[in-house]
């Protein structure tokens, strides 16, 4: 599977530091009625594990508590303190921590969520140096994830903070199930799937800022994955991704999306104008499409229709028809051509007594395949055989027949001029002449 180029996270939405790995917009906090706790000692302790201020001291504090009152009532909240406090510093210990509170919560979002960014996180630091770790830790991290999509709202929280919570982890949970895709199931489709189902879930406004716009740009990069590659899409989510990412990424981004319009369009004329819908609306409209680059049938036509006096034409060009055009206007090329005399310059691909095979075209040179044939008129000397590999300039014969696939122009008569023909050469092009035709 070929490598990504995945662009650094813009920005993070998760303080890693210093502060809650959970963003400060989510309400994920377990709710809790009026309780009562009877035993003094009991009491002073749950009171040392709730009040600290001090993350690390009110985790010891936490841990001390549930040590020593493994079935208290107030079990639930003070693990619920204790995932936050370790959240801020250790996060280990806060896979850890989570993982035994959903023991007693099976269905605690926030301590999914935890588990599946952390796991997440370290995936990707395992990247370069162990990627069979990073796939062990992304399937991890997508159980995780599944779980959480899967999640039922627990009868101590209201339906109204239940899917503010969901809005926030459920656009996460599809990103960690795209990345598993990528990078441990190698099944970029349903990375593209769960990549697309993330951004429909989002607020709009989220998609612009990371990490949505991150997930934007690899959408568009998974897309240039596939085979064969889906420029179209590829170039709508990298041009999204380019116009709201920061400065310094831009021209970066910018590249890319160019490079797959111009692979598919010809050109970069009217990469600007998608480039302005894509700041629009996160997905395509259905109207949306860029017009393929035209195809060497087209661009053969196209010469054949602007072009006056085909016989006037390089040889590479009348060979570049004939191979490429329509059968219509190969057939009326070679009308005017048939039983012609013409030179035949190019590359010895091999050579008898009795034929000559010639590379004319520069792609047939590159190939060292002939695409033309020259049977002689008279059976050479040994000594006049041309040697394989060097440059002929004065071949001539009649044309007498061709194939368009593979391409191949038979002339017959062929002989080797001793003296360099009076008129002057038309050159060889590798195609159709900007003259006749400009692509794109």
């Amino acid at each position: 599977m070929k490598k990504f180029i995945l662009a650094p996270v813009f920005a993070s939405a998760l303080v890693l530091a210093g502060a809650s790995l959970v963003p400060a917009t989510t309400v994920l906090a377990q709710a809790s009625d009026q309780i009562t706790i009877k035993d003094p000692a009991e009491f002073n302790s749950y009171q040392n594990a709730i009040t600290q201020t001090d993350m690390k001291a009110k985790a010891s504090f936490s841990e001390t508590f549930l040590t020593t009152y493994p079935n208290s009532i107030v079990k639930k909240t003070v693990m619920d303190g204790l995932v936050d406090a370790y959240a801020t510093f250790d996060p280990v210990k806060t896979v850890d921590a989570a993982t035994r509170f959903l023991q007693l919560d099976s269905n605690n979002l926030k301590a999914m969520y935890l588990v599946a960014f952390i796991k997440k996180q370290q995936a990707n630091q395992a990247a370069a140096s162990n990627p069979s770790q990073q796939a062990q830790l992304l399937d991890d991290a997508a159980a995780m994830a599944t779980k959480g999509l899967a999640a039922t709202k627990p009868a101590d929280v209201k339906d109204e903070d239940f899917k503010k919570q969901k809005a926030t982890t459920d656009p996460f949970f599809h990103s960690v199930l795209a990345y598993d895709a990528i990078f441990s199931k190698k099944d970029l489709k349903t990375a593209i799937a769960e990549f697309r189902t993330e951004l429909e879930i989002s607020d709009p406004e989220a998609t612009k800022v990371a990490p949505a716009l991150n997930d934007t740009l690899v959408l568009g990069q998974t897309y240039t994955q596939l085979a064969p590659p889906d420029a179209i899409n590829a170039v709508w989510f990298l041009s999204r991704a380019e116009n709201f990412a920061p400065e310094n990424y831009k021209p970066i981004i910018s590249k890319q999306a160019k490079y797959w319009y111009k692979r598919y369009h010809g050109n970069v004329d009217g990469y600007d104008d998608v480039k302005a819908k894509s700041a629009a609306t996160i997905f395509p409209p259905g109207d949306y499409k860029i017009k393929p680059a035209d195809t060497p049938t087209d661009i053969a036509n196209k010469v054949v229709a602007d072009t006056p006096d085909l016989t006037t034409l390089a040889l590479g060009d009348k060979e570049y028809i004939l191979a490429n055009a329509s059968k219509e206007n190969a057939e009326k090329l070679w009308a005017l051509v048939k039983d012609q005399l013409s030179e035949v310059p190019g590359t010895v691909i091999a050579a008898t007594a009795t034929q000559i095979q010639v590379a004319v075209t520069d792609d047939a040179k590159a190939d060292k395949k002939a695409d033309f044939t020259v049977n002689m008129r008279t059976p050479l000397a040994d000594k006049d055989v041309p040697a394989v590999g060097s440059e002929i300039k004065n071949l001539v014969g009649m044309y007498d027949s061709y194939t368009q696939s593979p391409a191949q122009i038979i002339l017959r008569d062929g002989e080797i001029q001793k003296e360099e023909p009076a008129k002057k050469k038309a050159p060889v092009a590798h195609k159709p002449s900007a003259a006749h035709h400009k692509a794109g």
